[in-house]
């Protein structure tokens, strides 16, 4: 049916070409109403069979001018002539509505499930009875019906918040005439794909089952869908679930699955295990625009004629450490726009005819890249080496971590005005710092820590800027923290570990309302921290390390105090890593050219150096270890900080008691105390610290019982050498009473610290030796006065004796 500007419908008479197409021509346009009756059925038949024989066998003019008349003669025949006008929607088909509402019923509803931050449950406003067109399935939201007889050949559910599993017994296998079907981004249950999506909806041209955590064995009747133009099954796959079987096909292989598939335009298995060769049969595949394969198990030589598709503009086959294969001499201009073999195999020399290419991923180096369309550039973890490669000034992304490179950074990435990301991290870069490294307006990822750049922090942030992540740690950098890094309003991390950096605590980083990770351990900070300037410094901040540099004086208390998100357990936040993302380029709603890369730090905690490659959500970290710290623990204050999983406070001169509001750390994994001069005892309440797996109070001045229970019974000598005084298991030195000794008996001011505390094993030889000494004392006492008032007693008696 062809629409006209007054959006009614006309039959395209042109294409008719005997009295059998001129009569089902005829009928769908009636059908098009809400219904045909019988006696209008005949009454067309009637009037074909009336139609000149030779009107009936060819496409003239006449004939267009005969069938006008016809529907008209019927029209005027059985219509009255005061019918309102023509409806323009679709009526659904009783049953296949009833299907839809029992689809819908077979689900809950939970907006956590869908990740795209602009998802909504389309099936709550389905409903059965309602005003208005709400009663016909048609209208629903992500329903799309045939025009014709009203059939659901359309249900575009992504991001619609489902949950629950489908089976063979789902009503959404009545829709057979459905012929693009999405489901993604939706919680399946790792429920394995049904076989009946190849059995029942033959018609689908366009399904995409990605992201909605699918499971098992995808069913060989998929390939059955000789149809489709679209298959996406990739991402199903979740990394909060590493026992669940992710979406696999083992029983057969890729060959198998896409043998039938002669009209594939976008074929997407990214994160499906596969685990064979890539079919050469798609050599012959010359409609594919898309073949997106990352991280499949694919081995073997991958497929070059793949490389001459003609209409071919995104391959993705990285992460499959076990596919070889070459790039061949391209003789035309293609149509590439994104290409990925990251962690491959591949070799060869990069053709120079890629020029509208978009984004590439490779392990050759090109010294300057010719195409001016490169959009994101990702080279990491391959074994280049040389200098750098020139990006146009087209460049978004540029990523080439985990390689050999070597030299400096060319003044002419100063030029890179649409720069969001520079990541060279991990490689043997040298020389100075870029003074106008730091200017662009756009850059929002820095990372070029474990290098050997030398020389001063450049000014960052000097004006407007979109800085997310500055990680320069591992070099040889010296100087000051620039004061111009006040202005970057949206850091969340900012590392300069293990560098050579010689200044005072940077306080004012403190006003930056985004920073989540402060990391200067290992450089020649000096000097007291002092008092904060506002009650809000660092009021997101996460993770701090300060550990193994000169700062002095009291712990910063007033810092502590503001801490605000170490004092809670973020146990809502579905989130499992700290990470960063460069914005993605909204011109192009075609390619994902966005890069995100974890917070990777490194501290010492549980008795080791721990490297997170993906610094977890959840994880709360202070580390002033190794400084000059003095002065006792802020008892009250560091009670607050509920959050914290790792606490340094090592290798300072701390003095005072360790405060027993210490176990209201109630997620603390690791507790370092060592080499300090804390005195007093362990307070047994620190044994109710369940996730407690790292203690340390060696070299102090401690005695006392070590508490008993719980993860004390863990923990071994090493952890409390150094102190004399203390006894119990696991020490060799038994405490003196056999029997089990109470809890100490104290008063505690949890501001100040001071703590009076009375010990039974040390009060019990003082009541019995006070005891004996009395006793001796008092017989003393009482024999010399039992003598003198016997004296005083003869003397008064004399007296008397005398009156």
């Amino acid at each position: 049916m062809v629409p006209t500007a007054n959006g009614s419908r006309t039959l395209p008479i042109g294409s008719i070409t005997s009295p059998e197409k001129l009569r089902r021509g005829v009928m769908s346009l009636f059908r098009s109403y809400e219904s045909m009756p019988r006696a209008l059925e005949a009454s067309v038949n009637s009037t074909l069979t009336e139609l000149p024989v030779s009107m009936r066998i060819r496409p003239t003019s006449k004939s267009e001018m005969s069938a006008r008349m016809i529907m008209g003669s019927v029209w005027g025949k059985m219509m009255p002539r005061s019918s309102s006008s023509e409806k323009t929607q679709a009526l659904g088909q009783v049953d296949e509505c009833s299907a839809l509402l029992q689809f819908k019923e077979s689900f809950a509803i939970s907006k956590s499930v869908s990740a795209d931050p602009l998802a909504y449950p389309k099936v709550s406003f389905w409903t059965r009875e309602g005003d208005g067109n709400r009663s016909n399935c048609c209208s629903w939201d992500g329903v799309e019906c045939d025009e014709d007889f009203g059939h659901v050949v359309g249900l575009d559910l992504r991001s619609s918040c489902l949950y629950g599993s489908i089976n063979s017994s789902n009503t959404l296998f009545r829709l057979v005439h459905l012929q693009r079907l999405d489901l993604s981004d939706n919680h399946f249950n790792f429920s394995q794909i049904p076989s009946r999506f190849g059995d029942d909806l033959s018609s689908l041209t366009y399904l995409n089952l990605s992201n909605s955590l699918f499971s098992g064995e995808i069913p060989s009747e998929i390939s059955m869908l000789s149809k489709l133009s679209t298959l996406d099954l990739s991402f199903n796959f979740q990394k909060l679930y590493p026992d669940i079987n992710p979406l696999k096909l083992t029983k057969g292989n890729m060959r198998s699955l896409v043998q039938n598939l002669t009209n594939i335009k976008q074929l997407h298995l990214s994160w499906v295990h596969i685990y064979s060769t890539v079919p050469d049969i798609l050599v012959n595949a010359s409609s594919l625009t898309s073949l997106q394969l990352d991280t499949c198990g694919l081995n073997g030589e991958f497929p070059v004629g793949i490389f001459h598709l003609p209409n071919l503009e995104v391959l993705h086959v990285s992460s499959n450490p076990e596919l070889t294969g070459y790039f061949p001499t391209f003789n035309r201009s293609n149509f590439f726009k994104k290409l990925g073999v990251a962690y491959t195999n591949f070799s060869g020399q990069l053709p120079g005819s890629l020029g509208n290419l978009h984004v590439l991923r490779f392990e050759q180096n090109p010294v300057i890249l010719p195409w001016q369309n490169l959009n994101s550039l990702d080279l990491q973890s391959n074994m280049l080496h040389g200098s750098l490669p020139i990006p146009p000034l087209s460049i978004r992304n540029y990523v080439v971590r985990d390689n050999n490179y070597s030299g400096d950074i060319s003044r002419s990435f100063c030029n890179l005005n649409h720069l969001h990301a520079l990541d060279l991290s991990n490689n043997s870069l040298s020389g100075m710092l870029p003074k106008c490294l730091g200017n662009s307006s756009s850059l929002e990822i820095l990372d070029l820590h474990h290098n050997s750049f030398h020389g001063s922090i450049p000014q960052i942030c000097p004006g407007e800027n979109s800085l997310k992540m500055v990680d320069l740690s591992y070099n040889q950098l010296q100087g000051k923290v620039p004061r111009s890094m006040a202005n970057c309003t949206k850091l969340e991390l900012l590392n300069l570990g293990s560098n050579q950096i010689s200044d005072i605590f940077p306080s004012w980083l403190g006003a930056l309302p985004a920073l989540r990770a402060l990391i200067l351990r290992y450089n020649g900070f000096h000097g007291m921290i002092g008092k904060s300037a506002t009650n809000h410094d660092f009021p997101k901040l996460c993770i701090i390390d300060l550990s193994n540099n000169g700062f002095s004086g009291m712990l910063p208390s007033n810092y502590l105090e503001n801490w605000n998100s170490m004092k809670f357990v973020d146990d809502e936040n579905h989130q499992i890593y700290f990470q960063v993302s460069s914005e993605p380029d909204s011109s192009d709603k075609h390619l994902d050219n966005s890069y995100v890369v974890p917070y990777s730090i490194t501290t010492f905690a549980k008795g080791v150096e721990l490297k997170y490659f993906a610094t977890p959500y959840l994880l709360r970290l202070i580390d002033f270890s190794s400084n000059r710290f003095e002065g006792e623990i802020p008892a009250g204050i560091i009670g607050n900080l509920r959050g914290v999983r790792i606490l340094s406070l090592s290798n300072n001169t701390l003095t005072g008691l360790i405060p027993s509001s210490l176990a209201n750390l109630t997620t603390l994994e690791s507790l370092d105390l060592s080499q300090n001069q804390l005195t007093g005892r362990i307070p047994g309440d620190l044994a109710q610290l369940n996730f407690l797996a790292y203690f340390n109070v060696s070299h102090n001045h401690i005695w006392g019982p070590i508490p008993l229970g719980q993860q004390f019974g863990t923990f071994l000598e090493d952890s409390y050498v150094g102190n004399s005084g203390l006894c119990g298991k696991p020490l060799s030195k038994k405490c003196e009473s056999s029997r089990p000794l109470p809890s100490s008996i104290f008063e505690e001011d949890e501001d100040s610290g001071f703590q009076i505390e009375l010990d039974w094993y040390v009060v019990l030889p003082g009541i019995i030796s006070g005891l004996i000494i009395g006793l001796i004392s008092g017989d003393i006492w009482t024999s010399k006065k039992h003598d003198w008032f016997v004296e005083a007693a003869k003397r008064i008696n004399r007296r008397r004796g005398r009156i």
